[in-house]
């Protein structure tokens, strides 16, 4: 647990990519890369197909399983769609909501978001809720309030207890996949925001125990000065998760002596 009470959550994202023959080699090197100090939770969110081998190979690593996506409907004529409560049986216990793919590729919306975190939520899964701008809407002024309202659309209904469950994570639609990075500065600024409007929404004391992840092309260099930032948790990390070395590297840099040389 950090200074400011929050444990930090390194949580990859493997998007479309490896196969199920691929996991047990991905964990057996990043077991080997791992510090001996972990700072961290650290979280594989697989295809649907890979989280058994993700459950079996990240056992003797203490890996969360996560998800990338959840249904909002508990059962019925839904094609395609995957449940909370079968989720929870394959042993996954974080999923995201809200991708920014999910949100331009597929139609989700903001009060499709708030559903499937309930539905999360009612099973014991953490939801990992993304939000973010485009790089119209921050040279626009408009990054404030967009992310305010995904968060007030997002937490809708959700009771302060259960909020503190969930996790927020900022990712600025310019900065994800491209190589860009938002500044230090600039990712703390959006990240208190956020804290800001969860207590606007609850009050100071739940905001402070919702933590708040970048999601923005952090890796193995600028993790560091990141996750020195008062109001950021953590990573969720995308292209950079498929590497151990590399994400192994981001795990290390939330030891406590790493946070306390940045701070």
């Amino acid at each position: 647990m950090n200074i400011r009470g929050r444990k930090p959550i390194i949580a990859g994202n493997w998007k479309l990519n490896k196969l199920a023959a691929e996991v047990a080699p991905f964990a057996a090197e990043l077991r080997s890369a791992l510090p001996a100090e972990r700072g961290c939770d650290v979280v594989i969110c697989a295809p649907f197909p890979l989280i058994p081998a993700v459950r079996e190979s990240g056992a003797a690593l203490n890996l969360g399983v996560g998800a990338q996506d959840v249904s909002e409907h508990e059962k019925g004529a839904y094609t395609g769609e995957v449940s909370a409560a079968q989720l929870f049986e394959f042993g996954v216990r974080y999923c995201i909501v809200g991708h920014s793919e999910r949100r331009s590729y597929h139609g989700e919306t903001d009060f499709m978001v708030n559903e499937k975190a309930k539905a999360l939520l009612a099973n014991a899964i953490t939801p990992i809720i993304c939000v973010g701008e485009s790089l119209e809407q921050r040279l626009r002024g408009l990054t404030r309030e967009l992310v305010e309202y995904q968060i007030a659309a997002a937490f809708s209904g959700i009771p302060a207890e259960a909020a503190a469950a969930c996790v927020v994570a900022y990712e600025p639609l310019w900065a994800i996949g491209t190589g860009n990075t938002a500044t230090t500065g600039q990712a703390q600024e959006v990240c208190a925001d956020i804290r800001s409007a969860l207590a606007r929404i609850y009050d100071a004391e739940t905001a402070a125990r919702i933590r708040v992840l970048y999601g923005g092309s952090m890796n193995a260099g600028n993790a560091c000065d990141l996750l020195a930032q008062p109001d950021i948790d953590g990573g969720l990390i995308g292209g950079a998760s498929l590497k151990p070395a590399d994400f192994a590297k981001i795990i290390a840099a939330t030891a406590p002596a790493q946070r306390d040389a940045h701070e």
